[in-house]
């Protein structure tokens, strides 16, 4: 199981690696690192109110009207949420159309930005289909700040971020309702998604969640976009994680691996 308040999935891909080099004597490639110092808060802290864009106190649900259900009402309440895991294969070419889609108004897109595009109107379209037009549908995308908190800090900052075992995501998100994404198109869907991606990639946003982190002190946080109640689920590209023919545990390299979402959680997560 997976805790955002203690790691991240770079941070969870780290241990699953070590895991596999000690079950077959070697020692991991790379040694994780758990000093803090270098992600100390500022003096005094200071941060946008971007960061309220972002992230939002945990407030744990509350179903008073819940409390006397019986056994059976609560079953029935229950098949309202049918959880599904599923997997798929995307071909490459496939990829790159979608790409290719997503640039067209003369902006070269990523693959992430144009899967998430067009992962983000085809939710939206099946809510549209079900009768949810009028509510909102939220994109989160996850964003590593590793790389970002050691830009411009040299080789040695550069490595112990690169081996920080922790939680080091911004997750950055975009709401719209199902009509508007039907009525765009691929590559001005894709405009919105690196809009609201690009105020998360910078070294002084990382900078400003650690202060804003600092200052909310004991409360848990969440992510902005679930904390709504509405529609939302999250992508995450994982590129930055250790391959699947690299990670071998003396039975041979895996050749695929995927998460599994508890049956629990009521989010959505690709």
């Amino acid at each position: 199981m997976l805790d955002h308040r203690l790691v991240d999935g770079y941070s969870a891909n780290m241990f699953i690696a070590a895991w596999a080099d000690i079950t077959r004597s070697i020692t991991p490639s790379m040694i994780p690192s758990f000093e803090r110092s270098y992600l100390a808060p500022r003096s005094p802290t200071v941060y946008s109110p971007l960061i309220d864009n972002v992230f939002a106190p945990f407030v744990p649900p509350s179903n008073p009207d819940n409390i006397n259900l019986s056994e059976e009402e609560e079953e029935e309440e229950d098949d309202e949420y049918i959880l599904i895991n599923r997997i798929y294969y995307v071909k490459g070419e496939q990829l790159k159309n979608l790409q290719l889609l997503a640039s067209e108004n003369g902006c070269r897109r990523s693959k992430l930005v144009a899967f998430t595009s067009f992962l983000w109107r085809e939710v939206a379209l099946s809510m549209e289909e079900s009768g949810e037009y009028n509510e909102a549908c939220n994109v989160v995308v996850t964003v590593d700040g590793r790389r970002r908190l050691s830009e411009e800090e040299g080789e040695k900052k550069e490595k112990l971020m690169a081996s920080h075992f922790g939680n080091v995501l911004s997750m950055p998100y975009g709401s719209k309702k199902p009509q508007e994404l039907k009525e765009m198109s691929l590559s001005n869907v894709a405009t919105v998604v690196q809009e609201f991606l690009q105020s998360a990639t910078t070294k002084e946003h990382f900078l400003d969640i650690i202060d804003w982190v600092e200052d909310q002190k004991p409360r848990p946080l969440i992510s902005k976009a679930f904390a709504t109640g509405e529609m939302s689920f999250s992508v995450s590209a994982g590129q930055r994680f250790e391959t699947m023919d690299q990670i071998d545990f003396g039975l041979g390299k895996l050749t695929f691996g995927s998460c599994h979402v508890p049956s629990e959680r009521k989010d959505c997560f690709c």
